[in-house]
């Protein structure tokens, strides 16, 4: 979920976007898009295809990324 939110925050950064702006025309809700930006991992995976949808991206099976352990 943290790569999800990271593109999402520079994106909508990079469109000079505030939430409230992208939330709008996104069609979501502000505390969906917050929830979103600070990687909640439990988030309706359709409201986070329309988020991406405003990039032209979408969430698509991959591996599972491992952490590396410190």
């Amino acid at each position: 979920m943290d790569s999800i939110a990271r593109f999402i925050k520079e994106q909508r950064k990079r469109n000079k976007l505030t939430q409230e702006e992208f939330a709008l025309r996104a069609g979501l809700g502000l505390r969906f898009v917050r929830e979103l930006e600070q990687g909640k991992p439990t988030v309706r995976l359709d409201k986070v295809n329309q988020a991406l949808a405003m990039f032209g991206s979408q969430v698509v099976p991959g591996p599972i990324e491992q952490k590396e352990e410190s």
